[in-house]
């Protein structure tokens, strides 16, 4: 009995030490929306009163609708350049070949943002690639390519190699296997990868600050020369909307596909 009650205690501790982890973590983001509902000309907590005028401005500010274009038409072009280095390099490393290649690739990640930034800033600048897409793009994939490799190897790794083995047996050549077998079983690594490299993109305002120009501004830049100059609720309107964003991404990932089964591991109705 005294067994019983000192593991509903430990498990009830550890229940309120998860909430209370989360609360602290989710309230900066929770804090976001009724800022960005805020009717003050400033950022002011508690609000003095309510509106939806800062949503209203968001949608008439030309520049902010620019830059939001760019910065999905850049995160989209990065995902499927980063898909496309990522799966073959982690399809080899799965196998257990071309190990010196994980180490190349995840060599940025080993840099401060702001020193690779500048060092981009300075070869750029010689080849006339500041405020253009492939010197915004090029940044991008060498920032994104590191996570890209990392989840689809882990969801390789998990894949039954007596498939591909089986095929192979069978007379199917290295590309059928590949495109027929691999592809599909590795999908929700794909699918998984894809997200979290567009997010990576799209956020990423460090060393775009660096290269991004008057001609090709993303949003995060926007964002942060906005606050420079300002300090209305506009960010918290856009902060307010990404955050919805992404969370719809996130569950929309987890209802087609789940995401234990997305990041490599196995759904419950894969288990024996």
């Amino acid at each position: 009995m005294t067994g019983t009650m000192t593991g509903a205690v430990l498990r009830a501790l550890h229940g309120l030490l998860v909430a209370a982890l989360a609360a602290f973590l989710l309230a900066p983001v929770l804090l976001v929306f009724p800022m960005s509902l805020s009717a003050d000309a400033d950022l002011s907590w508690p609000p003095s009163g309510w509106s939806l005028r800062w949503y209203v401005a968001l949608l008439a500010d030309g520049a902010m609708a620019a830059a939001l274009i760019n910065s999905l038409l850049l995160a989209a072009a990065v995902t499927a350049l980063a898909l496309l280095i990522a799966f073959p390099a982690a399809l080899a490393l799965a196998r257990g070949r071309l190990t010196a290649l994980a180490v190349l690739l995840t060599l940025p990640l080993l840099l401060p943002s702001i020193v690779l930034g500048l060092a981009l800033l300075v070869l750029f600048v010689r080849l006339g690639l500041v405020g253009s897409w492939p010197g915004m793009a090029v940044p991008h994939l060498l920032i994104t390519l590191p996570y890209a490799l990392r989840v689809l190897e882990t969801a390789l790794r998990g894949l039954p190699p007596g498939v591909e083995e089986a095929a192979a047996s069978l007379g199917a050549r290295p590309a059928s296997v590949a495109l027929r077998i691999t592809l599909p079983l590795a999908a929700p690594g794909l699918a998984a990868a894809a997200i979290l490299v567009f997010l990576v993109s799209f956020d990423e305002v460090v060393v775009s600050l660096f290269i991004a120009g008057p001609r090709l501004t993303t949003l995060p830049v926007a964002l942060y020369r906005h606050v420079e100059s300002s300090s209305d609720p506009l960010v918290a309107a856009v902060a307010a909307l990404l955050v919805l964003g992404t969370l719809a991404l996130v569950i929309a990932l987890e209802r087609l596909v789940g995401l234990r089964r997305a990041l490599g591991g196995k759904a419950e109705e894969d288990r024996p």
